[in-house]
């Protein structure tokens, strides 16, 4: 995918989400009679600016650097403010009208993502792929704990499932807890039958929930239809294509064993690091031989081999595998709103518990995933690029909500401590504050890039 495709709809997705939170703080600001200086998105040299015909005079400002944005209000602790607009600046105001400002942002970025779900839920309905398992490895946790190939999961601990996301949101959620999922199947012969997956280890419980182990780490993949080992694309640079191999080849046989599929494909090469294996492969109707030499890598303490290139772009899915649900318009709403919450408390469950060293750091996802994901969204049509909207109005929500002075969230803890007190904190107290958040900040942005170029460099 182009590079400039993934930085376009980045900067959509955060301008937009920007906007929508300094709104949040600029609307109650202006309510609330806070004095509004300047409603800036972006950051940088102005590329436009309007002076509002309101008594307040106040400039709206589209600036250079498009990611982020910011609202100035009038504030004495940034120059001197006339006496007679003393009532109106920030620190005049009372604490609970600054906390109502502070909070208005993140409120915004959650009605945001509700009134947009809304809207989805409404018009379109809901598509479920059903939670159907295709294949359950030999000797794996799933296996132990009875799954077979051919079951749907329809419940787990206690919740009914209404498609695959919720199967793996949910044993991921179990096992960065308790460590143990109580599943309901129903097998190809109709009947249901009650599974305990029981993960007593911390250290396998905790790597159960790194990005790549859903399916290595559980021994399950959900049904897919037929994927035939025909190469999508050829990475430049790559074996395969040192090798003479394109996109449209279809692999037929490695090392002399036949390859019904690409995920065999993927097992066969996987299974040689660092060797020169022998491809037979299908093009024009021909069948022609290759030598490969694949490269080595260490995933999750296991060395695989890879020849770099990419999965075909899946076949449609069978009508029966899919149930559409449709909602009327109140019913929609609270579809949204029940949504939205559950997904804003699992943040919040799974960033504590990453704290708490129960999950691991490399579910952090940093500016380059986060790009890659809005490209890739944008290529899937406008319900995929919603979806994707919705997600990150969430996180950029809940972000802003935690306690780190730099933040929302830590702003008004400082707003609640001087409450409390009577007085301002101690300019020494505000200042030691902001170094402690941005060190945090710059922390976990540390954490969430270096988790980015891991996954780009395989």
């Amino acid at each position: 995918m182009n590079v400039f495709w993934y930085l376009l709809w980045f900067l959509v997705a955060v301008s937009l989400l920007v906007t929508v939170h300094e709104f949040g703080h600029y609307w109650v600001a202006r309510r609330l009679g806070f004095k509004v200086l300047r409603f800036s998105v972006g950051f940088g040299t102005p590329l436009w600016k309007r002076v509002g015909r309101d008594p307040d005079r106040t400039e709206y400002v589209f600036a250079a650097l498009p990611l982020g944005g910011y609202v100035k209000l009038l504030d004495e602790r940034e120059g001197p403010v006339p006496s007679g607009e003393l009532h109106r600046a920030f620190t005049r105001k009372a604490p609970w009208q600054r906390i109502l400002v502070l909070l208005a942002g993140p409120a915004f970025n959650i009605a945001f993502a509700v009134l947009l779900l809304w809207g989805m839920l409404w018009v379109a309905g809901q598509p479920e792929v059903r939670a159907v398992v295709g294949a359950v490895t030999a000797d794996s946790l799933m296996e132990r704990a009875g799954l077979r190939a051919g079951d749907e999961i329809t419940a787990l601990d206690g919740r009914a499932i209404a498609g695959r996301s919720d199967v793996v949101l949910g044993l991921v959620d179990a096992m960065s807890g308790s460590g143990r999922a109580d599943l309901t199947v129903r097998g190809r012969d109709g009947a249901e039958r009650r599974l305990a997956l029981v993960v007593d280890d911390p250290d396998v419980r905790r790597a159960l929930t790194e990005p790549s182990a859903f399916v290595r780490g559980f021994g399950f993949r959900f049904w897919e239809p037929p994927r035939p080992a025909v190469i999508g694309r050829v990475v430049a640079g790559g074996p395969a294509e040192r090798a003479g191999l394109r996109a449209g080849d279809e692999v037929v046989a490695v090392e002399g064993v036949a390859v019904k599929d690409f995920p065999a494909l993927v097992e066969a090469v996987s299974a040689q690091p660092g060797r020169e294996i022998l491809l037979e492969y299908r093009r024009d109707g021909v069948v022609r031989r290759t030598r490969v030499a694949t490269e080595a890598d260490e995933v999750d303490g296991r060395r695989i081999g890879r020849i770099r290139v990419e999965t075909p772009p899946p076949g449609p899915m069978p009508a029966e595998m899919v149930l559409q649900r449709d909602f009327g318009p109140l019913e929609a709403l609270r579809e949204s709103v029940v949504r939205c919450w559950d997904m804003t408390v699992l943040q919040a469950r799974m960033f504590w518990r990453m704290i708490m060293g129960q999950v691991s750091m490399k579910n952090l996802s940093g500016p380059i995933s986060i790009a890659e994901y809005a490209g890739d969204s944008a290529s899937g049509g406008i319900a995929a690029f919603l979806g994707f909207l919705v997600l990150i109005s969430l996180s950029l929500g809940f972000l802003n909500l935690l306690p780190i002075p730099i933040l929302d969230g830590g702003q008004v803890v400082y707003q609640f401590a001087e409450w409390a007190k009577g007085s301002p904190l101690s300019d020494r107290v505000q200042a030691f504050g902001q170094q402690l958040g941005i060190a945090l900040l710059l922390l976990l942005m540390g954490v969430a890039l270096f988790n980015d170029v891991a996954r780009q460099l395989g």
